[in-house]
């Protein structure tokens, strides 16, 4: 994701609208890409390199602990998705905390397998939203230190339970209108790419179940489940009653000292003081993931597909068109043209003169 703190636009501007947009058709492309290489090496350049003795590029891995030795959650994120998450991650990992945000579940095959198989399909087919049994320790094994956004902003008790000493972040927006806007943009545009690919592509089925799960949890409504595609909007009233009945039992159950209510604008030093970082930053805090340019990421993660596929199959025509005829595509089309106007017009085609040689 790119960080835009350091552009100094004007809230509102023109630069601004138009970076947004350059912003999300990078991001959108970046995610499409991913895909494309992640499996063009599972299925194709893996089992080559296998073959030929050659290394091959591996999934991330558990960290090999010692006997004894457990992995630790140091930060959770427990506010609602765009409340600020995804910029927050962005300064946690500059602080020095490998954190796992929603957005890069698919980076994580077997912590997004985890959270399917034990909330996200039980839940879908029961038809009932249920918070199912996620194993939270698996997210420490693959050396994260911090979590942002949900699900796993859900599970604070669990967390806190497993993690005595961990330290939780309730991020939140300067109102629940303001966040219910950005909410109800953020899922209408997110659930388009996930619509038109989960038959397609099986990865994208587990977003499929995601969001079905996700929309039934903060709407408190069991029929996304059953719902057809695309999804029903988000509900306002029923949603800013979740976003406010969890931000309230966020701040009964974690104790005072080890949570810290927090939004993005207020910067570096709150953060640095909670987390108890002296060499707090002085570079503008990381500003990313606009409501517009998520828009955009979603429209750009659907057309880079459908132009790469147009490209290709434009290019196998029109090798076949050259190889056939050994003339272009616009050659070949511009001469079947002349002969169909000529037929609309009954004109006989051009007799082709032939001189005897001498």
């Amino acid at each position: 994701m790119v960080d835009t703190s350091g552009m100094g636009f004007q809230p509102g501007s023109l630069a601004e609208t138009l970076y947004d947009i350059w912003v999300g058709c990078v991001v959108g492309a970046g995610h499409t890409a991913y895909f494309i290489k992640k499996y063009l090496f599972k299925f194709f350049l893996n089992p080559v390199f296998y073959v030929l003795g050659l290394p091959v590029a591996e999934e991330k891995k558990p960290l090999k602990l010692k006997e004894g030795e457990k992995a630790e959650l140091k930060v959770v994120g427990v506010g609602y998705g765009r409340t600020g998450t995804y910029s927050l991650t962005l300064a946690l990992e500059d602080l020095g905390f490998p954190t796992l945000h929603t957005q890069h579940l698919y980076e994580n095959d077997e912590i997004f397998e985890m959270w399917t198989e034990q909330v996200f399909r039980p839940s879908f087919l029961a038809k009932e939203r249920s918070m199912g049994t996620p194993d939270i320790d698996m997210i420490a094994r693959y050396g994260y230190q911090g979590t942002m956004d949900l699900p796993m902003a859900l599970y604070y008790e669990k967390v806190l339970e497993e993690y005595p000493d961990c330290k939780f972040i309730l991020t939140v927006r300067e109102s629940s209108e303001i966040w219910f806007k950005s909410w109800d943009t953020l899922l209408k545009s997110i659930t388009q790419p996930a619509r038109y690919a989960r038959n397609l592509v099986p990865f994208m089925n587990r977003f499929g179940l995601y969001f079905r799960w996700l929309s039934a949890v903060v709407n408190t409504d069991d029929s996304y489940f059953t719902a057809g595609w695309p999804l029903p909007d988000q509900q306002k009233g029923p949603s800013i009653a979740s976003y406010e009945a969890h931000n309230a039992r966020v701040r009964e159950v974690i104790p005072s000292k080890q949570l810290l209510e927090y939004s993005v604008k207020e910067g570096w030093e709150p953060l640095c003081d909670f987390l108890e970082i002296e060499d707090c930053p002085t570079v503008p805090f990381p500003k990313s993931n606009s409501a517009r340019s998520v828009q955009v990421q979603s429209i750009s993660a659907m057309v880079v597909p459908l132009v790469l596929v147009l490209f290709v199959l434009f290019y196998g025509v029109a090798t076949f068109v050259k190889k056939t005829t050994g003339k272009t595509v616009l050659g070949w089309a511009n001469a079947k043209s002349v002969q169909f106007q000529r037929y609309l017009l009954g004109t006989p085609p051009p007799v082709r003169k032939t001189f005897k040689s001498a």
